[in-house]
């Protein structure tokens, strides 16, 4: 795997995200209430910590995500929602799907102020368990799921995304096997992704998060 595929090539970001003065340093930025502590701006822009999200790395990195703006989107691991409430400040009906009870009560506080964000209390690796609440041909899947298995789950998901959908997912080494070298994990990750997905793009996250990789994807 290339360490940094991506960086220097920068893609255009989506729109509602920008690119704005925190302190002296530039950073990305979307518009909403503030969730983490994270700076916000007399306009009502807050910082995107790229340092404590994979999606903001990407976007740092220059990945072309395919992100336009107003995206349905599904995302799975969204935690206490550091990142899905960047994303949903930007998307349209956003769909977080978080596993661990106590990180589920955060994220739906912060839903209380993104009318767009419908937290789930659901197993990633169980998709037949949320379906019935998902709308089918989402255009955006983000996965970042510290758990063995994360190409599994990626592909049992990919019922949900349209044709033409896209797949940003951060792919963490340590919960595949802590043993072995990241970068033959990530080539059976993506080995195995290539049952149900075009890789597109591909790019070491370490500049922000160690042992991970950023993969762009879209169905087969």
């Amino acid at each position: 795997m290339s360490d940094d595929s991506a960086a220097g090539a920068e893609a255009d970001l989506p729109e509602g995200v920008e690119r704005r003065t925190f302190g002296g340093r530039e950073r990305l930025s979307t518009r909403g209430a503030q969730v983490y502590g994270e700076p916000v701006d007399a306009e009502g822009w807050r910082a995107w910590d790229a340092g404590r999200s994979k999606l903001g790395a990407m976007l740092e990195l220059g990945m072309d995500t395919g992100l336009v703006g107003d995206e349905s989107v599904l995302y799975l691991g969204a935690a206490s929602g550091t990142t899905v409430s960047h994303v949903a400040d930007f998307a349209g009906p956003t769909y977080a799907v978080e596993f661990a009870p106590r990180p589920v009560r955060d994220l739906v506080g912060v839903a209380e102020d993104r009318t767009n964000l419908f937290p789930l209390l659901k197993d990633a690796r169980d998709p037949e368990s949320y379906a019935h609440v998902v709308e089918s041909g989402i255009d955006c899947l983000v996965m970042d799921v510290a758990t063995r298995g994360q190409a599994t789950v990626a592909v049992r998901n990919r019922q949900f995304l349209a044709d033409d959908g896209r797949l940003l997912m951060a792919v963490k080494a340590r919960s595949e096997d802590v043993t072995a070298e990241p970068d033959d994990v990530f080539d059976d990750v993506v080995a195995e992704l290539e049952s149900a997905y075009e890789i597109l793009d591909t790019a070491r996250l370490d500049r922000f998060h160690a042992d991970h990789l950023g993969i762009v994807a879209r169905p087969k």
